[in-house]
């Protein structure tokens, strides 16, 4: 039999909501929230450890849930919740009355494996905005990118604000974290080479022979790639611009420089 809440100051409720607000919380407790079907079925199968499931009846069942658990190897708490309550988790309210509290997991350069024998790896360097975070995630995820690294991060994975944006491919990349020195010393030993976004000393993108082990690095659109990038760059690319500005969103940059690199691949994998 399932446990149930119906008020708001339910001490489970009050640690979900801190959950979701307080990135300290989660990495106290290592875990964090998702909601929606498709994300929480992304994180099962993504080998994420699903450990509790609140669902508000109406939108979403018990059966439905144990049909989405049928293949998992853990068994996760079931409570069932109001519609008062949930309307208070809920970031959006079409994700199917049901919110999740998933196990993290470690995101360190050492967890990396490359199944392939010439990965092509997406890097951000310190992306502040969400957004732009989960946009990139999607856009390694479209691509099949080998890993997606982000150096000197300014928020944690598992903020609900990424997970949301990236529609569940928080689950769906091979992710890692570390400070710009390791990423490099880490390329290098892999020789990986590196291709760094910068207007310096740069060469056209559609020029670049990205079919070997390639790192593309993009920094952000007000600042750019700190000087460690561009001093250990294999080649500095650019993408040429026809309008007044010189820089575009840094998800649409890494779109067209990794989606280049897959036609020159073939779009094989």
């Amino acid at each position: 039999m399932h446990k149930q809440i119906s008020s708001l100051q339910n001490p489970a409720i009050k640690r979900i909501l801190q959950l979701q607000e307080k990135s300290r919380n989660r990495r106290k407790e290592g875990v964090f929230t998702a909601e929606g079907i498709r994300e929480i079925q992304l994180g099962i199968k993504g080998g994420f450890r699903l450990k509790e499931i609140y669902f508000q009846p109406g939108l979403s069942s018990e059966d439905e849930i144990k049909s989405m658990l049928e293949n998992a190897n853990f068994r996760p708490d079931i409570t069932e919740i109001s519609s008062e309550v949930y309307k208070k988790l809920a970031y959006r309210g079409s994700t199917e009355g049901l919110i999740a509290i998933f196990q993290s997991k470690t995101s360190t350069l050492k967890d990396l494996q490359f199944s392939s024998e010439k990965p092509l790896i997406l890097i951000a360097e310190a992306p502040e905005k969400p957004g732009n975070i989960g946009a990139l995630l999607r856009t390694a995820d479209a691509a099949n990118a080998d890993a997606v690294i982000i150096a000197n991060p300014k928020t944690d994975l598992y903020n609900p604000n990424i997970i949301r944006s990236s529609v569940g491919c928080v689950f769906t990349n091979q992710i890692a974290t570390g400070s710009t020195s390791e990423i490099i010393a880490f390329l290098k030993r892999q020789n990986i080479k590196i291709y760094a976004a910068a207007l310096q000393d740069s060469k056209n993108y559609a020029e670049v022979d990205f079919r070997e082990s390639s790192a593309i690095v993009v920094g952000t659109e007000a600042t750019g790639l700190s000087s460690e990038w561009l001093e250990n760059s294999d080649q500095n690319i650019i993408i040429p611009m026809s309008g007044e500005i010189d820089s575009m969103n840094v998800s649409v940059a890494a779109g067209i420089l990794i989606f280049e690199a897959k036609r020159q691949r073939g779009f094989l994998n």
